[in-house]
C-alpha cells in the first residue's frame, strides 16, 4: 500500500514537502509519480520518476517542484516551492510496484490536500 503525507494550507511563495512511503511485500518499484486534481478538474501527472532515476515534470511547475526517491526504502517526495493559488488541488502517490510474488499493480496512495492562499 502507498501512504501519502506533508499537505496542508500555504500561502502564495510558500513552500511544502509531501512524501510518499509503500509498504508490504515489495520486490521492486519502477515507475512511481504525483498527480494531482483541482475542484472541476482531471487529475494530471505533476512529476514522476523511474527506479533508473530519470525525472519528469509537467511545464506549469518546472523549476519549482523536485521529486526524490529512496529506492532502499521504497519512498518518495515533492519538494514545492513558489507555490501559487494554481497548485491547490488534492495531490495523490502513485506507484507500479512488484510484489514478492512477481506480479506488477498499481498502486494509489489516499490524496492529501495543498491548498496555496493569495
Amino acid at each position: 500500500q502507498l501512504q501519502a503525507f506533508g499537505g496542508g494550507l500555504v500561502q502564495a511563495g510558500g513552500s511544502l514537502r509531501l512524501s510518499c512511503a509503500a509498504s508490504g511485500s515489495i520486490l521492486s518499484i519502477n515507475f512511481m509519480g504525483w498527480y494531482r486534481q483541482a475542484p472541476g478538474k482531471q487529475r494530471e501527472l505533476v512529476a514522476s520518476m523511474f527506479s533508473g532515476g530519470s525525472a519528469n515534470y509537467v511545464d506549469s511547475v518546472k523549476g519549482r517542484f523536485t521529486i526524490s526517491r529512496d529506492n532502499a526504502k521504497n519512498t518518495m517526495s515533492l519538494q514545492m516551492n513558489s507555490l501559487k493559488p494554481d497548485d491547490t488541488a488534492v495531490y495523490y502517490c502513485f506507484a507500479d510496484i512488484t510484489t514478492t510474488t512477481r506480479v506488477t499493480y498499481g498502486y494509489w496512495g489516499q490524496g492529501t490536500e495543498v491548498t496555496v492562499s493569495s
